[in-house]
């Protein structure tokens, strides 16, 4: 008795404990972990990192071009070399009048004079861009236009995770409830089988009731397998989505409930459509080829800047030498000007381009805001019709197991009145979790 009582013991305590480690997700909890752990919100993270170091980047030019450099040489003959000639030279008395008569003269032998056999010489510069046909400044702009983009598109990365949360979610929800109906319906069966059998035995019905049971039973086993199998790969999916190793005791919390009418999510698709990350994003196509051109303008205008330089210069055995100076420079690209012209056509046809482009897809955009809510509506009346249809099955499977009590109908009519409502009830499980997600798919193109 003892031995008994300490089996029954382990067997709770284990009981208890699967309880304990078994962890709970519910549906706002997932959503976090999915931007926390998605591959694609990391990149997208990323991608804004690098905007913003690219618009660091772009500040820079308003600050001076400094630029350093030196060299040094040691050759083995003179970069330069004059040849002297020799002779003889008078030799001077002090006398002036006597210069041109001399009378004693001094030899001067022939030589040859090296220079620049050995040098060093270091300089740094340092150009302070004054105008530079605005290109500075629009560059800027363009670098700050390509953080916001940026985070524009991590927005529209979020909104894309998480709706794909909500559907994995709701899928595994519905499966597991699937997965009840098929339970209960396999309980129907086995009680069904055994009525059947007893009434064999006794000579009631024929062996032909009880195989038609049997191969029911054995259809419904075969889909609770698949739907197992279904439920386990789409878990293993969703894990992998919000970046948690997968576990086989993962409890989902949330259950199929229809919150709200789909009235209580209208918002006009003209407000809408100016929430919406796509549209701003369009917005912000058309903003980037105006500085675009006005870049490309810039390279075609006058450039101006002052700099100073300072150089370190040591020849030979000489003396060490440093000279510095202040200068200003202009340049006007004459020549390009013709080509240019061209350049900045086509810079125009591209901001039409951009422009065309922002009216078409925001058109697009108020169709599918429009599209999202009919979805919507036709997902709450497609709910409301599978709740009426499982209300009749369920009254129609009394009605026909009453009647095959008292022997009015054969098994078959009872097992395809049971059939019906296995089927009206998954498609309740269907349309419920259908319209959880049209919900959430009108809030994210309704910018919400």
């Amino acid at each position: 008795m003892k031995k008994i009582n300490f089996y029954i013991l382990l067997i709770i305590l284990f009981s208890v404990n699967q309880i304990f480690a078994q962890r709970v997700l519910t549906r706002e909890e997932s959503k976090q972990l999915a931007l926390q752990n998605n591959a694609k919100s990391k990149n997208s993270k990323l991608e804004i990192e690098a905007s913003r170091q690219i618009k660091k980047s772009a500040f820079t030019n308003y600050f001076p071009n400094i630029s350093a450099g030196g060299f040094m040489w040691n050759a083995k003959k003179s970069l330069i070399e004059m040849e002297m000639q020799g002779g003889d030279l008078p030799v001077y008395d002090g006398d002036p009048a006597n210069l041109g008569s001399a009378t004693q003269f001094a030899y001067f032998p022939s030589s040859t004079i090296g220079l620049l056999k050995k040098g060093t010489v270091g300089y740094i510069n340092a150009i302070q861009p004054i105008f530079t046909g605005g290109r500075i400044i629009y560059g800027n702009k363009l670098a700050s236009l390509g953080e916001d983009v940026s985070e524009l598109k991590d927005k529209m990365t979020e909104d894309e995770i998480l709706l794909k949360t909500e559907e994995q979610y709701w899928l595994i929800v519905s499966l597991e409830e699937k997965s009840r109906t098929i339970k209960k319906y396999e309980e129907l069966l086995n009680r069904l089988l055994l009525q059947v059998e007893d009434a064999y035995k006794s000579g009631i019905v024929m062996k032909n009731d009880v195989l038609k049971v049997k191969l029911k039973l054995s259809e419904v086993l075969l889909n609770k397998s698949k739907l197992e199998n279904g439920r386990k790969l789409a878990a293993m999916a969703f894990c992998q989505h919000i970046g948690i190793p997968y576990d086989s005791s993962l409890v989902f919390k949330d259950e199929l409930e229809i919150p709200d009418l789909p009235q209580s999510y209208f918002v006009d698709k003209n407000e809408a459509l100016k929430k919406r990350v796509e549209y701003s994003l369009l917005e912000k196509s058309v903003e980037a080829e105006e500085l675009q051109t006005k870049i490309k303008r810039g390279e075609y205008l006058p450039q101006a800047g002052i700099g100073v330089s300072g150089m370190y210069m040591k020849f030979d055995e000489s003396k060490e030498r440093t000279l510095g100076m202040v200068y200003g420079t202009v340049s006007v690209p004459i020549s390009g000007w013709w080509g240019g012209s061209y350049e900045l056509q086509e810079r125009s046809i591209k901001e039409e381009i951009a422009e065309n482009n922002f009216k078409n897809n925001s058109e697009l955009l108020l169709l599918q805001i429009e599209k999202a809510w009919q979805d919507l509506n036709d997902a709450y009346k497609q709910y409301l019709l599978s709740e009426e249809s499982k209300a009749q099955a369920e009254e129609n499977f009394k009605v026909n197991e009453d009647s095959y009590k008292n022997g009015l109908i054969t098994v078959s009519d009872l097992l395809e009145a049971q059939a019906l409502l296995q089927q009206t009830q998954d498609q309740l499980t269907e349309a419920k979790a259908n319209y959880l997600v049209k919900v959430t798919t009108y809030l994210k193109v309704t910018g919400r």
